[in-house]
């Protein structure tokens, strides 16, 4: 006896409508979203809406002594967790404050979100109390920079902030957020998907570049390794060991705390 069965489609789940809210209820809303339990930062005038928000949610807040201590914080989270450090600072000298750490997360390739407050879109250009240009100052140190002009954009530029910082060479990125859009009422959405023609990262190695590598190693004398954070944060301390292992190098390492390098050293 035959029986024919029909196999059900898997319910997709349902996009939440767009919800009306404020600008700084959305940025919290979108770092929930984003898996974010922990934001480092200092308060100020045009922050502090932001931190009204922060307040209401279940993220916890490390509140540092400086800016500069709040960027290196976050450094350190992203170095330890893997997960992107999110950073949360007001308007200028606050901003300009945390230059040295998104350099320092630029260098690193740690992924980290560094939102800056500023002052209100009327303002900006006119030398403004505590105004700071910093699209201009940080553009050369992070993987990219935004400055949110309307309500409607602010969704779409946390996701994607999340989605350049995260992939390919993690790095750093910075969105400067205006007073009057964190008070400014729009709607969120949040599911539209991320679309960057753009930026289309390369992940897989030049096959020609390591041909030519693999060639000068094997004529090489006396090899050396300089192994760093890069085996870290590519997970390959095991393939670096089985190539310590099988071949004769006279090894240079870049020690870091870490258990992957003290069982590399050990070996050694």
């Amino acid at each position: 006896m035959s029986t024919n069965f029909k196999l059900k489609k898997r319910e997709q789940p349902k996009p939440e409508p767009p919800q009306e809210m404020s600008g700084s209820s959305m940025l919290i809303q979108a770092l929930a979203r984003e898996g974010v339990d922990v934001i480092f930062g200092y308060p100020g005038g045009a922050i502090l809406p932001t931190y009204d928000e922060i307040y209401k949610t279940g993220i916890r807040h490390i509140l540092a002594r400086h800016e500069q201590g709040a960027i290196h914080a976050a450094e350190g989270y992203a170095r330890v967790s893997g997960k992107p450090g999110v950073c949360v600072v007001t308007s200028g000298p606050g901003a300009t404050n945390v230059v040295t750490g998104i350099a320092d997360a630029m260098i690193d390739s740690l992924p980290l979100v560094v939102i800056t407050g500023q002052v209100a879109t009327t303002l900006i250009g006119t030398d403004a109390f505590q105004e700071a240009d910093m699209i201009g100052i940080t553009m050369p140190i992070t993987k990219h920079s935004y400055q949110v002009r309307t309500i409607e954009d602010l969704p779409r530029i946390i996701k994607e902030a999340f989605h350049i910082a995260t992939t390919g060479r993690p790095g750093p990125v910075l969105i400067d957020l205006p007073k009057d859009i964190s008070l400014t009422t729009g709607l969120f959405n949040y599911d539209k998907e991320v679309h960057l023609p753009g930026y289309q990262p390369t992940v897989m190695p030049n096959r020609l570049q390591i041909r030519k590598l693999v060639e000068a190693v094997s004529q090489a004398k006396k090899p050396v390794i300089l192994a760093g954070a890069g085996v870290l944060h590519g997970h390959a301390a095991q393939e670096l060991l089985n190539m310590l292992s099988n071949n004769k190098f006279q090894s240079s390492i870049h020690c870091l705390d870490s258990e992957a390098f003290r069982r590399i050293m050990n070996y050694i």
